[in-house]
């Protein structure tokens, strides 16, 4: 894990190390172990190192390879079957890196080198004999890039910080970018980001970027969510029953664990929440035979209406599986200082509350470990929320190739707010049409999967996850050199999750229930789904509701304009009232509150 940046220009400018330099500095805890330029005339590399395979200097970065520089971002996870086949291809190693592993690859199979690759990655190559950059990312995204257009050229980097750190970024508010934010609860897919000048490279494609500064970009992978037409499935018996399913998917999430845990030359640990899918983990790597397993867990102080903290739960897996078990316990109002610290670290503005909790998680587990394994994805893939069972009964009487019937069965259960309200909050000045809505009920309705809970499955996979949960843990965790793995977005076992026949994923999980019984306690299993407990910021009174309000009704926020000031009233003095809430009970004033924080803290640089 690691943070890389770069600029080329095609106006006869030089690349130069002076506007990389503060790239770099920007990204320091992305990589604090090694840094590294690289400049050949019009092109300028730049790598922050967080050494985790390879630990000596033959894993240094820009890595160069007669006419080819590569910086990367990640892990490739099978990169020592793929370095002996690539050596049995003819290609020659001078390190045991996986970053040397994707130059080789590339120079034997070009850009169709990203097939090859098991992992997390985002990486910008330059061929000097083509005379073009070529960046990729990883299927799911859990890695991030980050571009710019700029005068005469283009600027790419793995967090929005490093970009805002050079002139010449168009930082003005893009409409567009907005009404994702503000409908989708801050998921904004990529290519748009909040801000006009700055855009992200979709998961899943290639870019190349030619001299004279067009753009060509390739999907490299496309999810599909269909029961398997034949008597095979990715090379192995098609199961014909529920447990057949069940023991097909515990192979392959038993394999994503084995490639994330050995695929590191540091000691690895893991999140415990409490909940099944980071317990199912700890089963996993005891399950293979790991002994002395890292786990640590986080709380909050309790809320009237709330607990705080489900160390109950985690200790009952420290203590089934005897791990080396840490908790942190944080106090309430310690919470509020260190949210301008978690911002601080967002490359996007993010209104998942337990962006503070990751924080300062990984701010503790920092001192001990460099790489853990979360269960961020589990969710998503496995259908464990609430609103799951409502969308496949809204939608399965739907056409499925009608984009409007795909959006009205979807939205009602997750969008924070209908365009038209959108259009009543937002001032005129940014309105622009539809976008979110078009582009949910487009995707809802593409070919490749056989119902809607299905579309539904698959939108969060490749999508909806990875603007909200992913890029959270990934801002997070980088935010203290802390590499996060996430088993359950492996691709591989992504793609048997999809083929699974619905009636497995709207129990809650169910699959991932059948595998974990017997090896997690019951208690784990069979209590309710329960979100991440963060009574401090969950309850909008007191000084958090004093603190967001001094940021809506602030010199710089009626400067900006964004809010209509009659609804940003009304949403102020009844701020927990029943329609202050979004469909899935985010706090429409947090919302607002944390799309202004971020402006202020990362364009306006006044906080």
């Amino acid at each position: 894990m690691c943070g890389i940046c770069g600029e080329i220009y095609f106006n006869g400018q030089q690349a130069s190390a002076q506007r990389l330099a503060p790239m770099l500095a920007s990204m320091q805890q992305r990589g604090p172990d090694d840094e590294g330029i690289w400049l050949d005339g019009h092109v300028g590399l730049g790598h922050k190192r967080l050494a985790i395979i390879d630990l000596s200097s033959g894993g240094h970065q820009p890595m160069l390879d007669q006419e080819l520089a590569l910086v990367f971002n990640g892990c490739i996870y099978n990169y020592v079957a793929l370095r002996d086949e690539l050596i049995e291809l003819g290609q020659s190693f001078h390190s045991h890196s996986d970053t040397e592993v994707i130059l080789k690859a590339y120079r034997q199979w070009g850009m169709e080198c990203v097939n090859h690759f098991e992992g997390m990655f985002a990486f910008a190559i330059w061929d000097d004999h083509q005379q073009q950059l070529l960046m990729a990312r990883d299927r799911i995204g859990i890695k991030p890039l980050y571009y710019s257009m700029v005068e005469g050229g283009l600027r790419f980097a793995s967090n929005t910080q490093a970009l805002l750190a050079t002139d010449g970024i168009d930082t003005g508010i893009d409409p567009i970018g907005l009404h994702f934010q503000l409908t989708l609860h801050a998921v904004i897919p990529a290519p748009h980001t909040i801000l006009k000048g700055i855009r992200k490279l979709e998961p899943g494609h290639w870019m190349v970027i030619n001299p004279d500064g067009q753009l060509f970009k390739k999907q490299y992978w496309h999810l599909t969510a269909q029961r398997p037409r034949s008597a095979t499935f990715k090379g192995q018996a098609t199961p014909q029953n529920e447990e057949q399913w069940v023991e097909a998917i515990h192979q392959a999430l038993k394999q994503a664990v084995h490639k994330r845990l050995t695929a590191a030359d540091v000691p690895v640990g893991v999140l415990l929440s409490g909940g099944l899918d980071s317990s199912l983990l700890v089963a996993m790597l005891a399950e293979a035979g790991v002994a002395n397993i890292k786990t640590y867990s986080i709380g909050f102080e309790d809320a009237p209406e709330e607990k705080g903290n489900e160390f109950e739960f985690s200790d009952m897996v420290a203590e089934r599986y005897h791990t080396q078990h840490k908790k942190f316990h944080i106090a309430n109002e310690t919470v509020l200082p260190r949210l301008h610290e978690a911002v601080a670290a967002m490359s996007e503005p993010m209104v998942g509350q337990d962006a503070v909790a990751f924080y300062l998680l990984s701010e503790q587990v920092a001192k001990e470990v460099k790489v853990v394994l979360s269960g961020q994805g589990a969710d998503e893939v496995f259908g464990g929320y609430f609103w799951y069972p409502l969308m496949a009964e809204a939608g399965k009487n739907i056409d499925g190739q009608d984009p409007q019937q795909a959006l009205q069965a979807f939205a009602p259960f997750y969008f924070d707010r209908s365009h038209q309200e959108w259009l009543s909050v937002i001032n005129e000045q940014y309105h622009v049409g539809d976008v979110t809505g078009e582009f949910v009920g487009d995707r809802l309705s593409e070919g490749g999967a056989d119902t809607f809970l299905d579309q539904v499955l698959r939108l969060d996979t490749t999508t909806l996850i990875v603007d909200d949960p992913v890029k959270r843990v990934d801002n997070m965790t980088m935010a203290w050199s802390l590499e996060a793995r996430v088993p359950f977005l492996d691709h591989d076992l992504v793609e048997w999750a999809m083929a699974a026949p619905p009636e497995l994923k709207t129990g809650g999980k169910h699959i991932l229930k059948a595998i974990g019984r017997g090896m997690v306690p019951d208690e784990i299993i069979d209590r309710p789904k329960v979100a991440f407990p963060m009574p401090a910021l969950k309850y909008v009174r007191g000084d958090f509701y004093q603190f967001m309000k001094g940021l809506l009704t602030s010199p710089a926020a009626q400067k900006r304009g964004i809010f209509n000031q009659q609804k940003l009233t009304e949403l102020l003095d009844a701020p927990e009232a029943e329609n202050a809430f979004t469909a899935i009970q985010g706090s429409k004033l947090w919302h607002a509150a944390l799309l202004e924080f971020w402006l202020q803290k990362h364009v306006d640089k006044t906080l």
